[in-house]
């Protein structure tokens, strides 16, 4: 049995109301009515502060909620953020020598979008069942905004946060991992980008090439993917929709919310709702988020579906089973 949990988060103290964020004033009316539409009243946002140092507080709080020292860590799996802050330097080994996970094994994970910390958890899993002195996993993920525009139009709004859980084969921990799928679509691989090449780092902008096609085109097809990997998921491991506790997923919008219920034909967990408002978009980090807070109204054996997707495009689907609450005394290497 693979366990996940418990997730630690961290957040930069400074908050900002939407209303108040500076962008909306140069944004047309119909651009600014529709960010104040996007059900996210506030984000934090981390100014001057580096990513990696939000990173090493989520990872250091994993750790010893997990009852871990960083010295035991068997592997350690870095999510890439939104934009390094150096070319060709590593942010993975950066993270490894702040936290003193000397013997871990070490990589990256990026490429995916949203989508990558569920990269994450497909590798975690094949280490911990292929490696039988791999029994401790840290996956991390943590992103501030990459550009001064947190308004990432026609999608959602930017929040700055990171979050850490470790992943096992020994006793403890909030879930148990049954089942996991990731798949992605090349076709879309640039639909959102930031051109910055040529450009000083104050003009840098999120764009999207075409919003027909992530509105219209891909939305089709991510509903099309989910149907058939909930249903191959769901009947692989011999359960039902009406089985599930709970259904959640990444933060976008409220609207993006509404328009996976009717879908799919499932609710969305508040746990969701409430950290969208409170943090907005926090990438990889989203459903770390809604995990841990969707874990204290779970009962033991509750099985919930954790969905995920990215406009890059990739998809996942995770069936996990909510664990009796205890401590990880023998995860210890």
């Amino acid at each position: 049995m693979i366990s996940l949990g418990p997730v630690s988060t961290a957040f930069p103290e400074s908050t900002v109301a939407i209303a108040d964020l500076a962008e909306l004033s140069e944004l047309p009316p119909a651009r600014r009515a529709h960010a104040l539409s996007l059900g996210i009243t506030s984000v934090r946002c981390a100014g001057d502060a580096a990513e990696h140092d939000l990173a090493a507080q989520a990872a250091r709080g994993a750790i010893d909620r997990a009852g871990l020292a960083a010295s035991e860590l068997d592997a350690l799996l870095v999510v890439g953020g939104r934009a390094p802050r150096y070319l060709l330097a590593s942010e993975a080994t950066r993270l490894q020598q702040r936290l003193g996970a000397d013997r871990a094994f070490v990589a990256g994970i990026g490429e995916l979008g949203c989508v990558s910390i569920s990269a994450a958890f497909t590798l975690a899993a094949a280490l911990l069942r292929g490696d039988t002195r791999c029994r401790t996993v840290l996956v991390v993920a943590a992103a501030t905004a990459p550009t001064r525009f947190r308004y990432r139009a026609p999608m959602t709004i930017l929040g700055d946060g990171a979050a850490a859980v470790v992943l096992g084969t020994g006793p403890g921990g909030r879930y148990q991992l049954v089942d996991h799928e990731v798949r992605s679509d090349g076709r879309y691989a640039d639909l959102f980008r930031i051109d910055y090449r040529d450009l000083p780092s104050d003009q840098w902008r999120e764009t999207c090439a075409d919003e027909a096609t992530y509105s219209f085109r891909l939305a089709v097809e991510s509903r099309n993917r989910f149907t058939a990997m909930n249903d191959e998921i769901l009947s692989r491991n011999g359960l039902r929709a009406d089985d599930l506790g709970s259904v959640l997923m990444q933060n976008l919008s409220a609207g993006a919310f509404a328009f996976w219920e009717e879908a799919l034909g499932v609710g969305i967990d508040p746990a969701c709702h409430r950290n969208l408002a409170g943090f907005g978009h926090l990438g990889s980090a989203d459903v770390l988020v809604n995990l841990d807070l969707a874990a204290q109204t779970r009962a033991p054996g509750d099985h919930l579906l954790l969905l995920n997707s990215s406009p890059v495009a990739a998809w996942s689907t995770s069936l996990l089973r909510r664990l009796p609450d205890g401590d990880r005394g023998g995860m210890s290497s």
